[in-house]
């Protein structure tokens, strides 16, 4: 049967030869080259990229098919939709690094190994159904803004609020209450988006994964036990024509696995008899804004939101993918004379930590982002965004977490104080230039900030290359440079 065209539902869907349905194929092809940071546009802030050693890729890029599948069809219960995004990509290999005791694992860890010659791998963002104003699926969560974490960016990691804008398994219903009002409820699976990292304070230095060198280069590992509640989160929402208002709230479940643990956090035969520490409800609350219709000109606006959490961190370091743990090395003279003095900066990004028998002190975060998109022309515009987020350990979690990071480190209020709050900040600049409709060019430049709150000096033993010294806690910071070319269809 010849094709259709599908006028119910935009520009793009054809109803499917010998049915109701209508259906919209659609994508985009996208090339991303990052110069000092990972391939996405990631900072320099952590692993051998932190480190800044022979190993790091300084330059690494992706390619990428998106391809898009969206189906409606009209019933006596309003549209029945259905959608789904799968990502077609060849990456740099290692991402951004050479080292091989991360290339040396099994291709089930590191979709990147499968970036060989004629390889790449193949990602799934967004695949849900939508009916009766319900969505079941993998889907943006009902907490989100609808530009999640890109206000105005292009790359993936501009921390400071929500972002699951690769989708996230959920149930959500939304009502619309007239006049641009909207509402939203939603369950949401916290296993692989929102969760950072649970510590479990019981074997020392080894008993998190290396709490006091997770700053200096190791990898924490977390003693989150399994998931007893999803998340709930919702939303309260107002859209009209000078722009955008949110409000929105999450409650999410922190649960240890148990206290005695091996050191990197697996069970052993005492475990069970050991017990669990309770578990604790925390959540966040956020709200967002986007002004439209600015003097500065046609189709200009300024999102920003902003976040609290407690208990929640990862709706605020978050990225589109998981929460960073900061480590960053830097070569500073304590004295001035290029004595060789080694300098680090450092923060773990946790949803709570406990010591056996003890609760679960759960961590505070707070952040704000946002941009300023303006149109230089039809052809030209650019965004201006930043962020600034903030992470908190109350009085009884600085307590152990220093005792713990003491114990492994000589030197404690001797050479060097401890304090695990830390700060990040963010700006950059995006410019774009679309020469022909649905292809663009653009360039963005982004500084990365880490203001640690660690005094003094220690010595340290990093993970490797990085060598056993005396290394100053400073505030360190890093530039990258991501170029793109997108064509969307």
């Amino acid at each position: 049967e010849y094709v259709k065209v599908c006028s119910l539902y935009g520009a793009g869907f054809y109803y499917i030869p010998g049915t109701d349905t209508c259906i919209k194929l659609g994508g985009y092809v996208r090339v991303d080259t990052t110069f000092n940071g990972n391939i996405y546009g990631g900072p320099a802030w952590s692993a051998d990229l932190g480190q800044g050693n022979r190993y790091a890729n300084y330059y690494t890029s992706r390619s990428r098919a998106a391809f898009t599948i969206d189906t409606r069809t009209a019933t006596e219960y309003g549209v029945v939709r259905t959608f789904s995004q799968a990502d077609f990509q060849f990456s740099t290999l290692g991402g951004s690094t050479q080292n091989p005791n991360s290339l040396n694992t099994t291709l089930g860890n590191n979709t990147q190994l499968l970036d060989t010659p004629g390889g790449g791998y193949t990602a799934v963002e967004y695949v849900f159904i939508q009916f009766a104003g319900f969505t079941f699926g993998k889907s943006s969560s009902a907490y989100a803004t609808p530009w999640n974490g890109y206000p105005g960016n292009n790359n993936s990691f501009l921390l400071g609020g929500h972002d699951t804008v690769t989708g996230v398994n959920n149930i959500q219903y939304t009502t619309q209450f007239g006049n641009g009002v909207s509402g939203t409820i939603g369950l949401d699976d916290p296993t692989v988006f929102n969760r950072t990292a649970v510590y479990n304070l019981s074997n020392g230095i080894a008993g998190n994964g290396g709490l006091a060198l997770s700053g200096a280069g190791g990898v924490s590992s977390s003693a989150y036990g399994a998931v007893r509640a999803p998340d709930l989160v919702g939303n309260i929402r107002v859209d009209q024509a000078w722009g955008l208002f949110q409000l929105s709230g999450a409650l999410h479940e922190v649960n240890g696995s148990y206290n005695n643990l091996n050191a990197n956090a697996t069970p052993n035969n005492l475990s069970e008899l050991s017990g669990a520490p309770t578990s604790k409800w925390g959540g966040s609350v956020m709200a967002a804004l986007q002004i439209k219709n600015l003097p500065t000109g046609p189709g200009d606006d300024i999102k920003i939101d902003a976040t609290y959490a407690r208990g929640d961190t990862k709706n605020v370091i978050s990225t589109s993918a998981t929460s960073p743990n900061f480590a960053m090395f830097g070569d500073r003279s304590l004295s001035g004379n290029n004595n060789g003095i080694r300098s680090i900066g450092f923060g773990a990004t946790t949803d709570g930590i406990f010591t056996p028998g003890g609760a679960i002190e759960l961590t505070e975060a707070y952040g704000v982002r946002g941009a300023f998109n303006h149109n230089w022309s039809p052809t030209w515009s650019s965004s201006l965004f930043g962020s600034y987020s903030a992470v908190r350990y109350n009085g009884n979690a600085t307590a152990a977490y220093c005792n713990t990071y003491g114990a492994a480190v000589a030197g404690q209020n001797v050479t060097y104080t401890c304090n695990p709050d830390f700060n990040v900040m963010q700006v950059g600049l995006v410019t774009r230039w679309t020469p022909v409709r649905n292809l663009t060019f653009s360039a963005e430049m982004q500084y990365f900030r880490l203001d640690q709150n660690f005094t003094g000096a220690a010595t340290l033993t990093p993970a490797a290359p990085k060598p056993t010294a005396v290394y100053q806690y400073r505030d360190q910071d890093t530039f990258l440079l991501n170029v793109r070319a997108q064509r969307n269809f």
